[in-house]
């Protein structure tokens, strides 16, 4: 039977013959993308892809070039998108599926990874590259599950050390790198944090949980109002986003109840100054560096109510929660010197003074030094009873009243440890006198100088019972007590040589 010529209508040869030179042309673009993909030119490679799509746009290898471009230039997001309309023309086309599994992953879509390498796997069960993906993606669940246990618990290090270890698998992932930059920024890591945060507005200064990372470090640092500025701009992008509200409540509060606190301090009115830096202190303990000032705050109205000991521990609280803070450490010396901890105000003066060396530094550590000196002899003050801001008459009088009482003679009738303690006091009593009775040693005393290098009391030529005797007359004779059953302590009368 002789063949039959069909005659083809003059516009559709017109059709297959463009549809060829397009086809053609394609191809032609795809070489030349090829090229610049070998070179690592990803930028002029996705431009010739992006040409070869345009002439074929049904030709899945294409979309899969592209999507292959784009990964090395790290827009995951776009590349998923080509991956995907890459498989949804060719369901079979297995480095769609690939490419597609590994973008998700890149982004932190575990599941979705692992839909797209299974498939891989059923079309070629030996893929290597698919099954050890597939491992990733199970890597990955498990690190996203030990972060979230970690965060409940308050383990901020371990959520960090999980972020680390999952963003080596999704680089791309920025609910990662937020969770990571939150804890860096409750860790007080804030210069770590806010990289993080800043990295991440960069490419997208739309996102809220960016913009709640950053806030949440100037609120840390005590910048409220710059704070409060990041969270509303997050609640404008996220209005549902609870952190941020949380957030900006408390900076709104806690900067309302410190005012309020430091109001009333500065109007003398320090019981209602100590309440209000207490509740303030109750609104956020993650807010480190607020809650130290507060601590320091409530501390110094504490010292106003004499309230010292609880002052050192507001102190000590402060320097817990920021061991840099100058302040606390001179708040908390002053009070050690208030209550006479010599010792302890030296440590935290020459603490200050390593750190900053002003002369008031200096003068407030030598203060304490010669304090502490002084704190390690004998008292004179103590041992007659007086106060440092004794008169010349009050120490005389102390002296009578606590040389009479110690007098070996009163207590002759007494066991021998007795006596011996006794005359040594009596023997203090009239040192004690000797110094604070003489303005020349009394000044010498009390600027901390040692009286033993003026020829002092070392047990030598000192005679108490000679000062005693001078004290009462010098008239040569002395006392003889009443040590009788029913005399009453202190009797005694003179008796004459």
């Amino acid at each position: 039977m002789a063949a039959v010529d069909i005659d083809v209508p003059v516009e559709i040869e017109t059709q297959i013959g463009h549809q060829g030179d397009l086809e053609s042309q394609a191809e032609g673009f795809k070489e030349q993308g090829n090229v610049f993909y070998s070179k690592k030119d990803y930028s002029e490679a996705f431009n010739y892809y992006t040409k070869a799509i345009d002439a074929c746009p049904k030709n899945a290898s294409y979309y899969g070039n592209r999507a292959a471009t784009l990964m090395m230039l790290c827009r995951f997001r776009e590349a998923l998108e080509d991956s995907q309309q890459a498989v949804r023309l060719d369901d079979c086309f297995m480095k769609g599926h690939l490419r597609e599994g590994k973008c998700h992953l890149s982004l932190g879509n575990a599941m979705a990874a692992s839909r797209c390498f299974q498939k891989v796997l059923e079309l070629e069960p030996s893929n290597r590259e698919a099954q050890q993906e597939n491992k990733n993606t199970t890597t990955l669940l498990e690190l996203e599950q030990m972060a979230d246990a970690g965060f409940e618990k308050r383990d901020f290090r371990k959520v960090v050390y999980c972020m680390d270890r999952a963003l080596a698998l999704a680089s791309a992932c920025h609910r990662f790198k937020i969770l990571k930059a939150e804890c860096l920024a409750l860790l007080g890591r804030y210069p770590e944090a806010q990289s993080v945060a800043s990295d991440i507005l960069r490419m997208d200064s739309t996102n809220a949980d960016a913009l709640y990372v950053r806030g949440l470090c100037l609120y840390f640092e005590d910048c409220i109002d710059k704070a409060v500025q990041f969270f509303i701009q997050a609640l404008r992008m996220a209005p549902d986003h609870e952190k941020a509200r949380l957030a900006c409540r408390n900076a709104k509060a806690l900067k309302a109840k410190k005012e309020e606190g430091n109001e009333a301090f500065k109007n003398s009115n320090y019981e209602a100054a100590y309440q209000l830096y207490t509740e303030a202190l109750m609104i956020d303990p993650n807010n480190i560096k607020t809650n130290a000032k507060l601590y320091c705050n409530r501390a110094t109205a504490g010292a106003k109510l004499k309230k010292l000991k609880q002052a050192i521990e507001d102190c000590t609280n402060a320097i817990k929660l920021d061991d840099t803070y100058i302040k606390a450490y001179l708040r908390r010396a002053q009070c050690y010197m208030d209550t006479e901890q010599y010792e302890e105000a030296v440590r935290d003066y020459e603490k200050v003074y390593q750190t900053e060396k002003t002369s008031d530094h200096k003068h407030r550590l030598k203060t304490a030094q010669l304090e502490l000196k002084k704190s390690k002899r004998k008292d004179y003050y103590k041992v007659l009873g007086v106060g440092k801001n004794a008169t010349e008459d009050e120490i005389k009088k102390a002296y009578r009243k606590r040389a009479l009482m110690h007098h070996p003679d009163r207590h002759s009738a007494a066991t021998p440890e007795v006596q011996k303690e006794e005359e040594k006091k009596f023997k203090e009593v009239g040192e004690a006198f000797t110094v604070l009775s003489d303005p020349k040693k009394k000044v010498r005393y009390d600027n901390g100088h040692d009286l033993e290098d003026d020829h002092g009391f070392d047990g030598g030529d000192f005679d108490a019972n000679n000062i005693f005797r001078a004290f009462f007359g010098g008239h040569g004779g002395g006392f003889t007590f009443d040590s009788s059953p029913d005399s009453q302590p202190g009797n005694f009368f003179f008796q004459f040589g």
